[in-house]
């Protein structure tokens, strides 16, 4: 064991060696294995940061719900016959109801619409705003509604419509400029008069939607009604059911449940086909995750092409550097060198070289991470780095074998005359 520890230690000092004595040939060899290192761990960092970023944007959805909707999204279907679904109802507010009431396995029902309207206005000031939602009581527990000041909606203000509103923190702003001046005062929307009961905290930029989620305000949903059609050609309403996974798994049971109860609400009959879909949010994270899965190996691909050009690179410089130390191997051999020991050495020469390239590519892309990209954060993994120097050790070793193995079988005495 000694001794083999002894002959691998020698053999990466003659590698080492070799590689200083020659910084060109290195500085060459690293160059093609840097940039297949760097274009792979670019693009998988990429992938991973935008697939997270787009995850996180999508978490207003929620977890353990089921949504009520018209249109299904059916995402595994190649044929996807959207005109199926064109004369479907949309869910109503008697429906949310009726599920609230008679839903046993459901820990929370509620209903929500939305409508984008330009503006709003107080005084002389005026905001825009992304979106209008009609709410119900039961939102909260869908939810987090975090409140600088004021409070959400009670149950009675949500059944009777009351003009009373929740603004972002954007909207506030622009309207008031603090939070405390905002608490009960009026402002008009669409011609209404409505007045502030709550201010949301700043939920900040994100990716691909801007400041989207401090430009919202909420309303009951009753008065929604009152100012906006639903359904048809109105804005398109959703019910929301909230189970809980640990008791029943994949909310199976409660999946059951809705569908029976709404259909038996709609008046279907036994063959009637359900003309309501029932979506998951989990199923847009899987539609996700396939995408850039897909994009991940399209990366792989490309990046592929760069690190094997890194990798002939340094097969070529290795074939060179046999070439120029064939009397000192023929040497070493005459001397008693095993054939694993000459093997070794240009072995350790080449897998050095090619991690040593892959580390150089994996701190540039570090380097990248440092650099401001607005709402986009691009963030480099352990499991990308891993990803990283094993490629590079597998490539400097495959890209070293043949050179090495051409050496380990060299003739002593032919070796030491070519000289």
């Amino acid at each position: 064991m000694k001794l083999f520890l002894r002959l691998l230690r020698e053999s990466f000092i003659f590698s080492f060696n070799s590689i200083i004595a020659n910084p060109v040939r290195t500085i060459l060899s690293l160059l093609g294995v840097t940039i297949g290192i760097f274009t792979i761990i670019a693009v998988l960092s990429t992938v991973d940061s935008l697939e997270r970023s787009i995850k996180d944007n999508l978490s207003f959805l929620g977890t353990d719900n089921l949504r009520v909707e018209k249109w299904p999204w059916d995402f595994d279907n190649p044929s996807y016959e959207w005109w199926k679904f064109w004369k479907r109802p949309e869910p109503i507010y008697r429906e949310y109801e009726f599920l609230r009431d008679n839903l046993s396995t459901a820990q929370s029902v509620e209903i929500s619409a939305s409508r984008g309207i330009s503006n709003v206005k107080y005084l002389n000031n005026s905001s825009s705003v992304d979106n209008l939602n009609g709410v119900v009581f039961e939102n909260q527990f869908f939810f987090d509604w975090d409140f600088i000041v004021g409070r959400f909606f009670t149950q009675n203000e949500t059944i009777i419509g009351l003009d009373a509103v929740i603004i972002g923190y954007k909207i506030m702003e622009d309207l008031f400029r603090t939070p405390e001046n905002a608490l009960g005062k009026q402002i008009k929307i669409k011609g209404r008069t409505f007045t502030v009961i709550g201010v949301q905290n700043e939920q900040g930029e994100s990716f691909g939607a801007g400041d989207t989620f401090d430009r919202q305000m909420s309303i009951p949903y009753n008065t929604f009604k009152k100012m906006f059609r639903v359904g048809g050609k109105g804005s398109d309403a959703v019910i929301r059911i909230k189970g809980d996974s640990e008791i029943d798994p994949g909310l199976v049971n409660l999946e059951y449940e809705v569908k029976g109860l709404l259909r038996a609400k709609r008046g279907l009959k036994p063959l009637e086909e359900d003309n309501f879909a029932i979506n998951r949010p989990e199923y847009l994270a899987s539609f996700i995750s396939t995408i850039f899965g897909t994009i991940t190996i399209a990366g792989w691909v490309i990046a592929s092409f760069s690190i094997l050009v890194g990798g002939f690179g340094i097969a070529n410089i290795m074939f060179v550097s046999v070439k120029e130390r064939v009397p000192i191997i023929g040497l070493q051999k005459s001397l008693g060198a095993k054939k694993y020991f000459i093997l070794t050495q240009f072995l350790f020469e080449s897998s050095f070289l090619s991690v040593f390239g892959g580390l150089i590519g994996i701190f540039l892309v570090f380097l990248l991470t440092l650099i401001d990209l607005g709402t986009f954060d691009l963030i480099i993994s352990l499991k990308n780095v891993i990803v990283g120097v094993s490629v590079s050790t597998f490539i400097g070793f495959i890209a070293g074998f043949f050179p090495a193995l051409f050496a380990s079988n060299l003739d002593p005495v032919e070796a030491i005359r070519s000289n």
